[in-house]
């Protein structure tokens, strides 16, 4: 029976989760398995993988073969070097406590590796945070500042409208005050008027 270690799909719709698997090479993807070794979280960033180092050398001791997705992976957690290494070991060429301890030295490394990827992300999250929060007091800032001149314009507008008002004002006073001039003049050139007829009449008579 040839075996494969490789990926079965679980999770809902545009948020896959895998299990890695090892499992017959003629079953289905998301069919029937002889053993899960670890699970496989694309979603997070990084990526989180959990995998049975032991169980999966084993599987791979034993011939089954990954895919090329499952052999990153096992590449990653450092399932290849252990098989690797333990090749070594049965031929003699190191001892298991110098492969252990070889083994151990490439898990810290990556370990620090993924542990300064994670600070540089957190880092760039905090740093685009602090970004978009001076951008929003910035517009915040401008449009406080657009109110305010808004305000002052406006209140210059109504004070302008208020003088002008005030003028209107006076000048109808005005003009009601010389309406009232002229009419007030207007009966005394009347009686002017009809003075001189009679005034005309006496010369008349005396002539």
């Amino acid at each position: 029976m040839s075996v494969k270690i490789r990926l079965q799909r679980h999770g809902k719709k545009g948020k896959p989760f895998y299990w890695i698997v090892a499992a017959d090479a003629r079953s289905k993807r998301d069919g029937k398995f002889l053993e899960k070794v670890g699970t496989y979280n694309p979603n997070t960033n990084p990526a989180t993988i959990e995998l049975n180092l032991d169980k999966a050398v084993q599987w791979l001791h034993n011939g089954a073969q990954p895919t090329d997705t499952a052999r990153a992976i096992l590449s990653y957690k450092g399932a290849l070097l252990k098989h690797h290494l333990d090749g070594g070991v049965r031929k003699g060429a190191l001892t298991q406590e110098q492969a252990d301890a070889k083994l151990a030295a490439w898990l810290e490394e990556k370990a620090s590796k993924v542990d300064a990827k994670k600070d540089g992300l957190a880092k760039a999250k905090d740093d685009a945070k602090a970004k978009a929060l001076k951008a929003e007091k910035e517009v915040n800032e401008k449009r406080a500042k657009a109110a305010e001149e808004a305000l002052k314009a406006a209140e210059a507008e109504a004070a302008a409208e208020e003088v002008a008002a005030e003028e209107a004002v006076e000048e109808t006073v005005a003009e009601v005050a010389e309406v009232a001039e002229v009419a007030e003049e207007a009966p005394a050139v009347e009686e002017t008027t009809e003075e001189a007829p009679a005034a005309e009449e006496n010369n008349e008579t005396e002539a």
